[in-house]
């Protein structure tokens, strides 16, 4: 049984067994009212950010996507995917109401009890393809992040009406569907600039061969300046589509310095990052960057990211196209699956795993 109010709770009471394995997750701490952080999530002052080193007065770039058979557009992308590795999309052409739905759906989903929620965890799931969790890797982690999530592989519709859950498989799922078309206009322009003029099947899949998309639930943290949303690391994934709610606490290491940059809530955007997979197949050119998410003091905040990746079985490495002309390759040939596995056995860790993939 959990205590109720608490200002912090007993030495004695096992928080990973209720969080994890009864299935109330951060939220049913934030629930509550604890006034303390658990230790078992105090962070190492190491991975918390501090305000000296966030870069107030820069910030990714906002593209339009209206006038998508612009060149102008496609370069916008490019450039960003260069120099940034993450940009927002505006005038995308998902619907508003399709991100308000998946939004909503999400904390449907997060406000259901425990008993129902623990259905879908690692132990109680009837599919690998649909789990529910709590922080990253707990067993690998010498810290926990304040973060519960659904994550959903989406196999196929028959499947995601049978095993998602009904609080929010059909928005979850209109979600995937109402971004194909944008994610197919973003890698065609980011294929052109790497002299792949015409994506075929067999690159198709390469590019964007199986899809996940999380619901990610950030509840209210209790002294959230000593822990994480999410720390760093770069995502596995070729693009990742994210829509974020109107909380913020998303931060972007800038480039080769120690300081981050606040994506802001921008009404109705998307936003826009390269995975490791693409930095990969683009030999470095685009890059897959560190980012992060504070945990907020006030606010319940959510997001829904759609990670469009190579399929497990795939091999990925510098596409033929970059190379062809002499340049050297900086990746071996990897096995798409290990790769995956190498970023899952341990915790958060920056860019330690693109290590994995260099000559």
């Amino acid at each position: 049984m959990a205590p109720t109010i608490a200002t912090s709770l007993p030495i004695s009471w096992d928080v990973k067994n209720f969080v994890l394995t009864q299935g109330h997750g951060v939220k049913g701490l934030s629930d509550m009212g604890l006034k303390a952080l658990p230790p078992q999530y105090i962070q190492p002052q190491s991975e918390r950010l501090e305000p000296s080193n966030v870069a107030v007065e820069e910030s990714v770039p906002v593209i339009d996507m209206s006038k998508w058979h612009d060149p102008n557009v496609a370069n916008l992308i490019c450039e960003a995917a260069e120099k940034w590795g993450f940009f927002q999309i505006i005038n995308h052409g998902v619907e508003i109401q399709v991100l308000e739905n998946v939004k909503a759906a999400t904390h449907r989903f997060f406000e259901l009890p425990a008993e129902e929620k623990k259905k879908y965890s690692k132990e109680n799931s009837r599919s690998n393809s649909v789990r529910f969790g709590t922080s990253f890797t707990p067993d690998a982690e010498n810290a926990l992040e304040w973060k519960d999530y659904l994550s959903l592989f989406y196999v196929s519709d028959d499947e995601a009406a049978s095993l998602w859950p009904p609080v929010c498989k059909d928005q979850a799922l209109e979600y995937k569907k109402s971004t194909e078309v944008v994610i197919r206009k973003l890698l065609e322009a980011l294929m052109k600039r790497l002299n792949v003029i015409h994506i075929d099947k067999t690159k198709e899949l390469l590019l964007m061969g199986s899809k996940r998309i999380n619901l990610n639930y950030y509840p209210t943290c209790p002294n959230p300046e000593l822990t994480v949303g999410v720390g760093r690391h770069s995502d596995v994934s070729t693009l990742t589509i994210l829509l974020q709610d109107e909380i913020g606490g998303l931060y972007v290491r800038k480039d080769g310095t120690e300081n981050w940059i606040h994506v802001p809530p921008v009404s109705g955007s998307l936003v826009i990052n390269i995975g490791d997979a693409l930095q990969i197949m683009s030999n470095g050119r685009y890059k897959s960057v560190e980012h992060r998410v504070l945990a907020n003091g006030t606010k319940n905040r959510v997001s829904v990211p759609i990670f469009v990746n190579p399929r497990p079985s795939d091999i990925i490495g510098p596409l033929p196209e970059v190379i062809k002309d002499g340049e050297k390759a900086l990746y071996k040939q990897v096995l798409y699956s290990d790769y995956v596995m190498h970023f899952f056995r341990k915790g958060h860790d920056g860019k330690d795993t693109i290590e994995y993939a260099k000559i």
